[in-house]
């Protein structure tokens, strides 16, 4: 593959595509200081994935340095919104392809990123799916549960994700990083929470109650809201019931 040619077609064919009115809408909803096109999702994605596409054999370099190259793109001097969700959906199509030593290099994307739209589908597709692979990697996320930067937190968080999806969670886990972050300040970590707990009960709802339960006077409204809403009717009700 020839990733810097790559690279520029992914984002000359995305150009092409500009939508002003959708990238003004979409620079307001996400409070960026980003360039935006205005391609829509489904566009955008057809477009990377076919840089990486199964008939053309990508290989792990080749994946990485066309994401990293689409990571750095930038138009008068700041980052392309649409460039950036490029190399992820990058690294989520080939996300099989990636290795241990990885984690670093997406780490720096993570700490790079200034939104949920660029973090969320790093930590579960990419992160999460890293971890099911290599569980040795889940040590990992024990030093970022407490790392001082939210992102690097809601990546912890949302990493337990596909274990559970997978039909493997770890409690363990989800029980000691609930206890950390519960009382988070931050919404979008009490969100993240809330978000692997509410997963967890479709498969176990017995243990979400049971967890939740106890600890009714810490947990945050955002949190706890997730967290019931895929309960069974009663047990929704008796959390929700003000003590």
């Amino acid at each position: 593959m020839d990733v810097k040619g790559e690279a520029a077609r992914i984002l000359a064919e995305l150009r092409a595509q500009a939508e002003p009115e959708r990238a003004e809408s979409e620079k307001r909803y996400l409070k960026s200081d980003f360039v935006h096109i205005g391609v829509p999702v489904p566009a955008l994605r057809k477009v990377a994935v076919s840089a990486v596409k199964a008939s053309a054999k990508p290989t792990r370099d080749e994946v990485l340095g066309l994401a990293q190259i689409l990571w750095d793109a930038t138009d008068e001097g700041r980052p392309v919104h649409e460039a950036r969700m490029a190399a992820i959906d990058v690294l989520v199509k080939r996300a099989a392809l990636l290795e241990p030593r990885d984690l670093g290099t997406v780490e720096r994307l993570i700490r790079g990123s200034t939104s949920w739209v660029y973090v969320d589908a790093i930590a579960e597709k990419v992160v999460g799916r890293l971890v099911v692979s290599y569980p040795d990697l889940a040590a990992v996320l024990d030093a970022w549960v407490d790392d001082p930067n939210m992102w690097i937190r809601r990546t912890a968080a949302l990493a337990l994700l596909p274990g559970i999806r997978t039909g493997n969670p770890d409690l363990e886990r989800i029980s000691r990083f609930g206890d950390s972050l519960i009382g988070e300040r931050e919404f979008f970590i009490r969100k993240a929470l809330g978000w692997v707990l509410r997963e967890l009960s479709k498969k176990d709802p017995a243990w979400v109650v049971q967890w939740v339960e106890p600890r009714l006077a810490a947990v945050s409204g955002v949190t706890l809201r997730e967290a019931v809403r895929r309960l069974p009717a009663d047990d929704a009700a008796r959390l929700r019931k003000p003590s």
